[in-house]
């Protein structure tokens, strides 16, 4: 999805906006982009719950 490209209603082609995901560690927000690559791959292979 990272290399999709999207368009508007007139047809023409629209950049994406950026945005971080932060995630809560020890009680603190943190954003996922500034974590180590063991914690990148651990956080990115999480199963959540989900009624």
């Amino acid at each position: 999805m990272a290399n999709a490209t999207f368009y508007n209603k007139k047809g023409e082609e629209i950049e994406r906006t950026p945005c971080q995901v932060f995630t809560r560690v020890m009680g603190y927000l943190r954003p996922v982009n500034q974590y180590n690559i063991g914690k990148k791959s651990e956080f990115y292979s999480r199963k959540y719950f989900d009624e």
